[in-house]
């Protein structure tokens, strides 16, 4: 279940994808789906304590890819200043899981601006499309894509959702041309 990708990078597939990064400060890329919180117990934690986690980045908030973020007990949890705005004025229409936008309500969540001073390896890639605060992140020292749901493969994620917006789905895939990708991490698959 857990594989590593590249060197300080290992992916953990349940449903939806989790990342971990070890650029000195343990950082997660998408938390992963409620429903397969045993698996994540059961082998994430063969790469890193869940406390020393110290920065949960999310590529969008949708359930699926947030849903145990309260495993990381030291976690500063970060998201697009837009995403954190839909999520404010919408939590359901943010997160499409009733149960999971209320357990979410715990979260702190920062914007992404502030807490990418602590990982300065990556760079965030606005991605609107999937949803209007989606990003995408961008490892360049081994030239890793990791799309959350904007791109897979050769597919985009649905822009039929409450806050999609197919409009800047094709803008943002002409914005990822310009990051020739060795590795795609996706969201799913």
């Amino acid at each position: 279940m857990i594989t590593r990708v590249c060197d300080r990078v290992w992916k953990l597939s349940v449903d939806s994808n989790i990342y971990f990064c070890d650029f000195g400060r343990k950082t997660l890329i998408d938390t992963g789906p409620r429903a397969k919180r045993g698996l994540v117990q059961q082998f994430l934690d063969k790469v890193v304590p869940f406390d020393a986690v110290e920065l949960v980045l999310f590529t969008h908030l949708h359930y699926d890819h947030i849903g145990n973020f309260d495993l990381f007990p030291n976690a500063v949890f970060a998201a697009s200043r837009t995403e954190i705005e839909n999520w404010r004025k919408d939590p359901l229409g943010t997160v499409l899981d009733e149960d999971m936008a209320g357990k979410f309500r715990e979260a702190r969540l920062v914007p992404l601006e502030e807490a990418m001073g602590k990982v300065p390896e990556l760079e965030v890639v606005p991605t609107p499309g999937h949803t209007t605060g989606s990003v995408c992140l961008w490892y360049g020292k081994e030239r890793v894509l990791f799309s959350g749901d904007t791109l897979f493969g050769s597919t985009t994620g649905r822009t039929d959702l409450p806050t999609s917006d197919p409009r800047q789905m094709q803008e943002s895939m002409m914005r990822l041309v310009g990051y020739n990708h060795r590795i795609l991490c996706p969201g799913h698959g």
